[in-house]
């Protein structure tokens, strides 16, 4: 009795390990299988996001790449204009109360960032005249406004921001930030259509070969990032109405659209070709001019005769048929 009631308990035992093991054996596949799927996911989702990285390097050809020469431009443009470089709030303050930093106010084509510190909108006055030209021509073509997200700042703002932004200029040396100087503004290009992008770089094409403004695409901030130059409002320079200058590149952009056109070509004489064509056809020398005195009338010529038949013979038998 006692030797049955042992052996049911030993199998009870068994049959409960026996039960344990299957359930954690079929734990263990379910979750390496789960592991399987997550793994294969997230190389998915890692293989997704090195193919947009790559798809972004390759596609991103803006018209106004950032350059280590374009920033030496900014500066050499602070440099002639003999602008500081404002170092703190101190500065900064005396700059606003002497007018030499004028306030960025916002209008129905213009407005601002609200993260930007009130204190910091604030630019030079000749690049206040282009953004407003700029938004108010945007407005009139698309009915929307233009953004300003960033404007003067300090070497101390300048620092700071280099801190986690390793898109942002240094704030010393030859290729220094040219906000420090107050003639730089930055216009948000993020949201706006490939349309909007391309007519506002339209816009900037003809003002930079003027020498008027030294643009930049930012690639990981998504702005314009403008330096303007004095002579946008400098009367004697000779470029002219400025926003004239800007015209003449956005109306290349609805130029584009249109079919081309064919014209005849003016047909030109032999004798009106160079000298170099035609040698053999066309005279070394002048030609004779004759007068009409001096040509002799030619003499008046009877025409030539024709040949006479030959005579018939005369006929001896005058009742002939």
């Amino acid at each position: 009795m006692l030797r049955r009631a042992f052996f049911l308990s030993l199998m009870v035992v068994l049959g409960c390990n026996f039960s344990a093991a299957i359930t954690r054996a079929r734990g263990h596949h379910h979750h390496k299988s789960k592991t399987k799927v997550q793994q294969s996911t997230l190389t998915l989702s890692n293989t997704s996001k090195h193919h947009r990285r790559w798809r972004r390097i390759f596609f991103w050809n803006p018209v106004f790449k950032p350059s280590h020469d374009s920033l030496l431009k900014q500066n050499a443009e602070i440099d002639r204009l003999e602008l500081p470089r404002i170092q703190d709030d101190a500065e900064l303050e005396q700059l606003k109360l002497d007018g030499k930093l004028v306030p960025i106010t916002p209008n129905e084509a213009l407005r601002v960032d609200p993260r930007l510190d009130p204190d910091r909108r604030y630019c030079r006055p000749w690049t206040l005249k282009f953004v407003q030209d700029l938004a108010d021509a945007y407005h009139q073509q698309f009915g929307d406004q233009i953004q300003v997200n960033s404007a003067v700042r300090t070497v101390v703002v300048q620092k700071k921001l280099r801190r986690h932004n390793r898109n942002a200029a240094p704030a010393e040396g030859e290729i220094a930030s040219s906000h420090l100087a107050g003639l730089t503004v930055d216009l948000q290009r993020r949201g706006m259509s490939k349309a909007e992008v391309k007519w506002v770089e339209n816009y900037l094409i003809p003002m930079k070969a003027a020498g008027l403004v030294e643009p930049e695409e930012e690639r990981r901030q998504w702005v314009f990032h403008i330096m303007v130059s004095n002579r946008y409002t400098d009367p004697d320079d000779r470029t002219g109405d400025k926003t004239e200058v800007a015209q003449s590149g956005t109306d290349e952009l609805d130029d584009e659209d249109q079919p081309p056109t064919l014209q005849r070509a003016p047909s030109s004489s032999v004798a009106a070709a160079p000298d170099f064509l035609f040698r053999s056809l066309v005279p070394s020398a002048a030609p004779l001019i004759l007068t009409p005195d001096a040509v002799a009338p030619a003499p008046a010529t009877a025409p030539p005769s024709m040949p006479s038949p030959p005579a018939a013979p005369e006929s001896t038998n005058p009742g002939g048929q």
